[in-house]
């Protein structure tokens, strides 16, 4: 009897920790649509991204003060770290420049020009992704900074976690060419 308690105890354990088996990341980036020579060296300091897309789960919007997370489907990576590599590798790709770095980038990378990225929404609500989000650049020789606001809306074309994703991709491919436009 014993034993049989501990191994319905443990397959409820093991099953009550298992995902849902649906693992998703943003794709990685497409290839720019307009392409320019950018010299300058580039780091990627930081991207900052709202607490609620901490989580594995993905998470949509009910109302403007109601988050729930999707059952079916959970994100694969830390989206800081995944959505870092993908404005790294579309920002190499945009600006033809191979001198675009994640933090940390070493003494010797110091970059002429660091980028910090902050989202401050980004999230499924009543058949739209939307994506609100600002950028600052600093010039490291001069001190001098910019900064820009970026804000997107993308139906999604259903609400199951995978029109959601593939939503949540265009709408951060379009940011991303504002963003590679945006640095000058």
């Amino acid at each position: 009897m014993r034993t049989a308690f501990f191994t319905l105890f443990v397959a409820l354990l093991l099953g009550g920790c298992a995902g849902s088996g649906n693992y998703f990341v943003l794709s990685n980036p497409s290839q720019p649509t307009q392409m320019r020579q950018v010299r300058t060296s580039i780091g990627v300091e930081s991207v900052t991204v709202p607490k609620y897309l901490f989580k594995r789960n993905i998470a949509v919007a009910k109302s403007s003060n109601r988050i729930t997370f999707l059952t079916g489907g959970e994100w694969a990576e830390d989206m800081d770290e995944g959505l870092t590599r993908r404005v790294v590798t579309y920002l190499q790709r945009a600006l033809r420049n191979p001198n675009v770095h994640a933090y940390p980038w070493g003494v010797e990378q110091q970059p002429q020009r660091i980028l910090k990225i902050s989202i401050s929404r980004f999230i499924a609500e009543n058949g739209k992704v939307y994506l609100d989000a600002s950028w600052s650049v600093e010039d490291t020789q001069s001190g001098r900074s910019t900064s820009h606001l970026f804000s997107t809306a993308v139906e999604t074309g259903g609400n199951d976690v995978e029109h959601i994703v593939a939503a949540m991709d265009r709408a951060f491919g379009r940011f991303e060419a504002a963003l590679a436009r945006g640095l000058k």
